[in-house]
């Protein structure tokens, strides 16, 4: 749990050095220009840490799962081994996937140069074709669907099988043991998914001017911060770590 847990802090960490330095440039400067090949990379950066984050949080809704359904197996069954494997296999998927989008922003034909947001992603970028890119469209709809997709209906599946074992406890203490294992995780993925939902599947006839930049900046800069927070506040043995530097404190002041 605490490898997932730093491999998700390493990507929200990724996430914000990617968007908000670039976004404080254009807040506090008028220079609110950003090259080409920079804009690319930052797709590419900012494709690469936002799809690893939901392969990560699948992998520890699999780890949930195990720690509510098969107790007895996990320490055998999630090892660091399987833990390394599981991170591996998530580069090796969103690499080439945001790498493919990527190369295929680059070679539209673009008739303006002003993006109506504070970031590069792949929205902004199409809405300047001067064609129709069906291709792109194409892709975004086929493969962009199950690589974004299958992180998220793995987490369901999983959620789906740990509701069913909760169901079947009779014990209160057992109930409540097994929803503390799981509310931090789930209180992480509602917040991640409800952004994304709204950001790409709300209608953009719907959305006030800066609405969607306003819900981008929640999604890419508070909500990384509040996961470390959540996870720390929810955890037993953080608590433990801060119930006992509360007695250092006080035993220091007196």
């Amino acid at each position: 749990m605490y490898f997932l847990l730093s491999q998700l802090s390493m990507v929200d960490i990724g996430l914000v050095s990617i968007i908000l330095p670039q976004a404080l440039v254009h807040t506090l400067s008028q220079h609110r220009a950003i090259p080409f090949v920079s804009c690319m990379a930052q797709l590419f950066s900012y494709m690469v840490v936002v799809n690893m984050e939901g392969y990560l949080l699948a992998a520890m809704a699999y780890d949930r799962y195990l720690a509510v359904c098969d107790p007895l197996r996990y320490a055998a069954v999630v090892t660091r081994s399987l833990c390394l494997k599981m991170a591996a296999a998530s580069l090796a998927v969103v690499i080439p996937h945001g790498l493919l989008h990527t190369i295929m922003a680059a070679q539209l034909r673009y008739c303006g140069n002003r993006l109506q947001h504070f970031l590069c992603h792949m929205q902004s970028l199409m809405s300047l074709s001067c064609t129709r890119p069906v291709t792109k469209e194409l892709v975004v709809s086929t493969e962009g669907v199950l690589v974004v997709g299958a992180p998220f209906a793995f987490i369901l599946a999983s959620y789906t099988r740990i509701g069913v074992a909760v169901a079947r406890l009779r014990s209160a203490q057992a109930l409540h043991k097994a929803l503390s294992t799981c509310g931090s995780h789930l209180t992480v993925v509602t917040l991640t998914y409800s952004t994304v939902v709204w950001l790409y599947y709300h209608a953009d006839s719907s959305n006030t001017p800066g609405q969607k930049q306003q819900v981008t900046f929640l999604y890419t800069s508070v909500v990384p911060t509040l996961n470390p927070l959540i996870y720390s506040l929810r955890n037993k043995d953080v608590a433990a770590a801060l119930r006992r530097a509360k007695r250092k404190a006080l035993t220091w002041g007196t």
